[in-house]
């Protein structure tokens, strides 16, 4: 019997104060976008979205860059095949 071994990611552990988890593994792919700019949206100066995904979102950081440009910092926190975590932070 095969075991199977799942990608740790950071939205399985508990965050920090204004840091909130956003998993976008369990979103239907054609309702991820619309809920992603929404969380984004809900967000205020300072605060952070972790966002956690199966692959890494290239078409959709660009999205992100032509949309919020300087007002969102990209950090990967993890990127590894199957794992990818990456935090968005509002800036004033």
């Amino acid at each position: 019997m095969m075991q199977t071994i799942h990608p740790v990611h950071s939205c399985d552990r508990p965050t920090a104060e204004a840091l909130y988890p956003f998993d976008a593994r369990g979103i239907a792919k054609r309702f991820r976008h619309a809920a992603i700019f929404g969380a984004l949206d809900a967000l205020m100066p300072g605060e952070t979205m972790r966002f956690c995904n199966d692959h890494d979102p290239l078409p959709l950081l660009a999205q992100l860059q032509q949309r919020y440009g300087q007002h969102l910092s990209i950090t990967y926190q993890q990127r590894e095949p199957g794992a990818i975590v990456i935090d968005f932070k509002v800036i004033a």
